[in-house]
């Protein structure tokens, strides 16, 4: 957001409805990205939001309590430019998943395992099909060629308003299966989160929480629900 007016000079923050989408309006201009183009949006819920983080601003305008303007201004200054790129780096994701890389040992963190992220892998194959396999140990075995096609196939379909929310919730799980999960609504995004921790979470079990990673993990599941709440508005 650089380039931005550090302070507030606009006194009443409006939706406007266009040809092409929604707008938000400060005292009847319309918002630009920093790129400028205009900030044309997909939906009023999203132009909603937007506009409730612009109304919030006192006297100082502060980017980072603006999420989902930073996440519009990333769709349509970077992602939809580089769709096809960013489509691609994330359905490689699939070929190294998360879910599919399992401990041989201890056998109780192999079971965990097994009953945390099954459902997940059972469940793509159901809703998405395409049947990821769990792997033993870190060294990478591929996928099968056919089930990462379907996977990227859905990526590519996403408008860059779902990507950039989708780049967030792939980039942040660890997972392109738990990014898919989110976005349809498998589980809440909270649970979703959790799965995506299960080996943090293992580990503070056996040796205790550290503060500061605790604290870092924080800011990560922010930004994974508000990545989950920004696909729902588009």
């Amino acid at each position: 957001m650089s380039g931005w007016a550090q302070k507030r000079f606009w006194k009443e923050v409006s939706v406007a409805e266009t040809g092409g989408g929604f707008a938000v309006e400060l005292d009847g201009r319309r918002v630009k990205t920093p790129a400028k183009a205009p900030l044309m949006l997909p939906t009023r819920d999203m132009a909603a939001a937007i506009a409730a983080e612009w109304d919030a601003q006192t006297e100082s305008v502060d980017p980072l309590a603006m999420p989902c303007t930073r996440s519009a201004n990333a769709a349509i200054d970077k992602v939809t430019h580089q769709h096809s790129e960013v489509a691609a780096m994330l359905a490689e994701y699939g070929d190294s998943d998360l879910l599919c890389y399992r401990a041989d040992a201890p056998v109780e963190l192999t079971l965990r395992q097994a009953q945390e992220w099954d459902p997940a892998l059972d469940w793509a194959a159901e809703t998405l099909g395409a049947r990821l396999q769990p792997r033993m140990g870190v060294l990478h075995q591929p996928q099968e060629t056919a089930a990462l096609a379907v996977l990227a196939e859905r990526v590519r379909a996403m408008t860059p308003f779902q990507l950039a929310a989708f780049h967030d919730l792939v980039g942040i799980s660890g997972s392109l299966i738990l990014g898919f999960a989110a976005a349809h609504g498998w589980r809440s995004a909270d649970e979703i989160w959790l799965l995506s921790r299960l080996d943090e979470r293992w580990q503070e079990e056996l040796w205790g929480t550290d503060e500061e990673a605790a604290a870092a993990a924080e800011v990560k599941r922010q930004e994974f629900l508000h990545a989950k709440r920004f696909f729902d508005f588009s």
